[in-house]
């Protein structure tokens, strides 16, 4: 019987976690932002502290950066954004 390795690689994802401050660069946002985004537990973010500094996940960043539409136009127009042509949904 051989085993499927391919298996283990499609559900393990090679995470990338973010600082405050690249965070906010690539959100197109300002520090404060991201930091009561991480004060609010509903927010989604998934955040790390690594010796007393929040390290963010980019994908939740991305997702949070979606739910509100003033977010998502700074994202857009100042962020990462603005070098995706079209976005999957």
């Amino acid at each position: 019987m051989t085993k499927n390795i391919n298996n283990k690689s499609k559900t393990s994802r090679h995470l990338i976690w973010l600082s405050v401050s690249e965070a906010a660069s690539l959100g197109g946002v300002n520090d404060k932002t991201i930091r009561r985004a991480l004060k609010d537990i509903n927010s989604g973010l998934v955040f790390k502290i690594v010796k007393n500094r929040y390290q963010i996940e980019l994908l939740s960043l991305i997702k949070y950066l979606h739910i509100n539409t003033k977010l998502k136009n700074k994202f857009i127009q100042f962020g990462l954004g603005q070098f995706v042509k079209e976005w999957k949904e």
